[in-house]
Parts: C-alpha cells; structure tokens; sequence
C-alpha cells in the first residue's frame, strides 16, 4: 500500500477510533454529571496534574523515540517497556506517601485515599505503552479502535452504576483503574507483541538521548497546563473547579477529538518525509488549515448554543460553567495550531529547541498567573486566551524556519478563516438579540435552530469567497471513496 493510502486509511480508522471514544467518554461524563455534583469533578480536577507529570515521566518521551527511529527492533521495544514498568512503580510509590501532602495544599482531606487509589493506573497503563506505540507506528488504528471501545463502555457503565448507588467521586476513581485494566489486558491479548527479556542499554540511550528533552518540556507543559486548576482548586471552592474543568472537558472535546487523531497520523508521516521539506510544508499546511477551519466552525456553534446546551445536557445546576465555557472555546480554537508547530519541530529532531519553547511560554504563564489571579477566574480565563495568541507566534516562527513555511505566511493562510469564523459568530449573536423569541422555544429546538445557522452561515460564506481548506476538505473525501 502506497504511503497516501495507508495516510488515508490511518486517517479513516483513528478518526473512528477518536470519534467513537469521544463519544462514549462524552455521554458516559454526561449521564455522571447529571447524577453527581460539581465539587465531585472539583476533586478529580485536583488530580489532573499529578496524573498528566505521572504519565509523562513514566513515558521519558520513549515512545516518540520510538515512533521517529527508522529501524527498531525487539531489543528496542522490550528495552523500553522494562524501563516503563520500573518508572511507573517509583512514581506510584512518590505519589503514594506525598498523597497527605497534596490534600493538605487543597484543604481535601479526603483526596488521600483517592490519589493512592486512582493512581494505580501509572503501574497498569505501564504494561501497554509499547504495545499502543508498535501499533501507532505501523499505523494499526483499526485493532487501537477495537481494543480502546470496549474499554471505555464496560468501565463507563460500572461508574454510573456506582455513581447511581451513592458512591459519589469514588464511582469516578474506579471508572478509572476500570478502564486502564481492561484497555491493558486487551494489548495483551490482541497485539500480537510480548517483550522477551532484553534490556540493550546502548538503545535505551538512544533514546532517552532524544526523550529526555521531551519529558522536560513534557513536564513543563503539564505543570503549566493544569496551573489554573491548581490555582482554582488552592484559592476557591471545589465546585468553581467543577464547573471550570466540566467547560474546559466540552471545550476541548471537538478539537481534541479531531487533533489527537491526526497527530496518531501525521506524527508518523511527517517523520516518513522529514527530509523534504517540500513536502512537509505542503502536508503541513493542508492538514493545519483544515483542522482550524472545521475546529473554527464546531467551536463558534457551541459558544452560540451553550446555555441550552449546558441546560439539555447537564441541567441548570451547570450552569454557572457556561461563560467559562465561551471564553474557553477561544482558545480552543488556536489549540491544533500549537500542536502541529510543535511537531514539525520534533520530526525534524530539534528536541532541544522544543524544550526552549517550552521553557520561554511557562516562564510567561507564571507571570501572567500572578498578575491575574487579583481579578478571580474570568482573568485567568481570558489570560488563556491571551496566551494562546503569543504561544502561536513562538511556535510557528522557529518551526516555520525548519520547513520554509514562515510566520507571515500561516496568519495569511489563516486569517480568511478567523474573519469568517467572527462575521459567523456576531451574525448569530444579532439573530438571538433580535428574535428574542428564540428564548421560548425549548432547548432542543434552540440547540437545531441556531446550530444549523452557525453552520449554513459559515459554510455558505467559505464556499463564496473559495477558502482553500473547505475544497482540500472535499479532495480528501474524494481520495477516501477511491481507496
């Protein structure tokens, strides 16, 4: 199979697996949240930084090594995956006897027990690393699909039983160590790779060589990531966090659904022609643009329908979270920019500068935490979006060098997208301001009625003005129906 096809197929399977995932993820959190309450979410939106610096220093950015190498063999997947187990035991034990430590700063007693609990799954997820980063590789999405699915229903299900039994934050705590135990037994029993017992400590070197520099600004990224959830959680009530980190879930869930499938993919195959850059430009650019012209459309449609939204699915006890929820989408928008910039700059091997980048936007992020703290969370809201902005700049001016697609160029490429993407949105902001009629129409009417208005409005203007994304868009569909 030619590198287009399996491009194409790649796409097509982990946009099934993502999307499929998504959405059970989406409707297992709904039917959670309608039973639990807020400070709940709260509590669990406390661990969300030990869990993200948890994963990332077990996986020492091994598995990106991993993935970019040309040639790997056994002694390369089995030598990484001793190393994981060992380093997800250490970290388990840390966070273990630190867990008093970390609900004293929260003022959560009760967050002991649960933190020793819900971190089991660093030692269990350990055990399918490589398996996930051999099949990735090989660009095997299908089997990923039809061992992540099941996973999510089956331990989905048992958290709402036990959220309907009155088991509260632990029905989510279990859901958890659920899921990872069932998602890690069906590795082993599908995909088809065992480690035997090889520790190459020459290849290890390799890549921890490349890795470690990852697992920095790994590190700083998910510090610096969930640094307003700590922030929210240290200074406020528990509920504000629930209801920040439940906007920042349905926020995040379009453009992390699309991203993370196309990054499975791209990563890969922006690795296959690293070194053309001719080619990586022009593979780039087609799959930023439209990525950001779709995540633009999805995300200015919720900011219009979201109190309804928030009302139909969550009921009215969220929604406190529904203008969180709007700035949030913002910055939702500008996320898949960071996210391919930053690529380019790990297939072209440039580890050392990504860590740089890293380092220059946390140090920007702390300053900007604490001048804005003094005006609650709403100025830690729009910060973000503030942030975004400037990490888009510093992104895309070192890695636009690397493959002659330099800064200017993007915004001009992008530009057309954010006009319209803004003419969509205050169009609809003046049909509900004018027919306020639409206010007593029920929230499922609401939701159709100016969702498809976003979305016609949108499209019919991209279509007139002939933006290149909505055509590439068109292509690929094409491409698909002839694989």
């Amino acid at each position: 199979m030619s590198l287009s096809k399996r491009a194409v197929s790649g796409l097509l399977w982990t946009f099934a697996q993502q999307f499929g995932a998504q959405a059970i993820t989406f409707i297992t959190s709904v039917i959670l949240a309608r039973i639990l309450l807020p400070s709940d979410f709260g509590l669990i939106g406390m661990l969300a930084l030990f869990m993200g610096v948890g994963n990332v220093l077990i996986d020492g950015g091994l598995t990106n090594s991993l993935i970019r190498s040309q040639d790997v063999d056994q002694s390369d997947y089995s030598s990484v995956f001793f190393i994981n187990i060992i380093g997800s035991v250490v970290i388990y034990l840390i966070v273990f006897f630190c867990a008093p430590l970390i609900s004293g700063f929260y003022h959560q007693p009760v967050l002991t027990g649960i933190i020793r609990v819900y971190t089991l799954s660093f030692i269990i997820n350990a055990f399918a690393t490589v398996q996930t980063t051999r099949l990735t590789r090989e660009l095997k999405f299908k089997l990923q699909m039809l061992m992540q699915l099941p996973s999510l229903i089956i331990s989905g299900t048992v958290g709402v039983i036990l959220a309907l039994k009155g088991f509260g934050v632990w029905s989510l705590v279990w859901l958890n160590i659920i899921n990872s135990i069932i998602f890690v037994s069906l590795h082993w029993l599908l995909s088809g790779w065992y480690p035997q017992w090889i520790f190459n400590k020459k290849k290890l070197l390799v890549h921890l060589n490349f890795g470690y520099k990852l697992t920095l600004s790994g590190t700083l990224d998910i510090v610096f990531e969930n640094i307003y959830n700590i922030v929210i959680g240290r200074f406020f009530l528990a509920s504000s966090l629930g209801f920040y980190t439940r906007a920042q879930t349905i926020s995040m869930l379009p453009v992390q659904s699309i991203s993370a499938a196309l990054n499975k993919v791209t990563y890969s195959l922006f690795a296959t022609i690293q070194d053309d850059n001719i080619r990586l430009k022009k593979a780039y650019k087609t799959i930023m643009l439209a990525v950001v012209f779709w995540v633009t459309i999805v995300m200015i449609c919720l900011q219009v329908v979201s109190e309804p939204l928030f009302k139909l699915l969550l009921t009215t006890k969220w929604l406190p979270a529904v203008p969180y929820f709007k700035v949030l989408c913002i910055t939702a928008i500008l996320y898949p920019l960071h996210l391919y910039n930053l690529n380019v700059l790990l297939v072209k091997g440039e580890a050392g500068l990504y860590l740089k980048l890293e380092v220059y936007k946390k140090i920007i992020i702390v300053i900007g935490v604490i001048t804005v703290t003094q005006f609650g969370i709403f100025g830690l809201l729009y910060f973000q979006v503030v942030f975004s902005v400037m990490a888009f700049f510093l992104n895309s001016w070192y890695s636009g060098r690397l493959i002659g697609y330099p800064v200017k160029e993007q915004l001009k490429d992008l530009l057309p997208i954010f006009i319209t993407g803004v003419v969509t949105a205050a169009f609809c902001l003046f049909l509900q301001n004018f027919f306020t009629s639409l206010a007593l129409l029920s929230d499922l009417v609401r939701i159709i009625i100016m969702g498809a208005t976003c979305f016609a409005t949108y499209t019919c203007i991209s279509y007139i003005i002939k933006m290149p994304a909505l055509f590439d868009t068109f292509t690929l569909i094409n491409k698909t129906d002839n694989t």
